[in-house]
């Protein structure tokens, strides 16, 4: 089966609404047969998606920068933990082991490992899919951007053709099985 990288915030102070799709796609994953890559933090959503992910008997793959674990925060539930010196070091280990990215509600951080994702794939780096997690509408505001940017000629060809989005875990099956 497939590695899905999930992106996401590692906030705790966010609405519970998220950390229950969080708490959701881990799930799904672990009674699809995938193994989650994330970024290896125990808060937030990080932490939800691991352990729901751990709990329904999933595999978990942590790639972990260094400042992570020197903060005491790596999460508990990794079966394969990979440390990295930064978080470029990060998003690049995971963006090759990876077959699928997920990307769930998040700050400047997810958005950083969104975009790096996206542009790779229009350069031709990898043709894996993006899947966006608009789990309460919360990427609606990043949405309406995008389209804003392609109607003003800023993206080449239509952004939905690199990132495509779920409102539940039933599209993102459906997107997962059209693959």
């Amino acid at each position: 089966m497939s590695k899905i990288c999930v992106f996401c915030s590692a906030n705790d102070q966010i609405a519970a609404e998220y950390f229950e799709g969080a708490r959701e796609l881990g799930r799904w994953c672990a009674e699809k047969g995938h193994s989650i890559v994330f970024g290896g933090h125990d808060a937030g959503l990080m932490h939800s998606v691991s352990w729901a992910c751990k709990e329904a008997g999933g595999r978990v793959i942590g790639v972990v920068p260094r400042k992570v674990e020197e903060m005491g925060r790596l999460t508990p539930f990794l079966d394969v933990h990979i440390p990295t010196e930064d978080l470029t070091d990060r998003k690049q280990i995971m963006m090759d082991m990876s077959d699928v990215f997920v990307i769930l509600p998040g700050g400047i951080g997810t958005l950083d490992e969104l975009f790096t994702v996206a542009a790779s794939t229009t350069i031709g780096y990898h043709h894996k899919p993006i899947i966006l997690f608009n789990i309460a509408g919360f990427w609606n505001p990043l949405i309406a951007l995008l389209d804003e940017l392609e109607h003003n000629n800023m993206i080449r060809g239509h952004w939905r053709n690199i990132i495509q989005v779920a409102a539940n875990i039933d599209e993102i099956d459906c997107l997962m099985s059209n693959e």
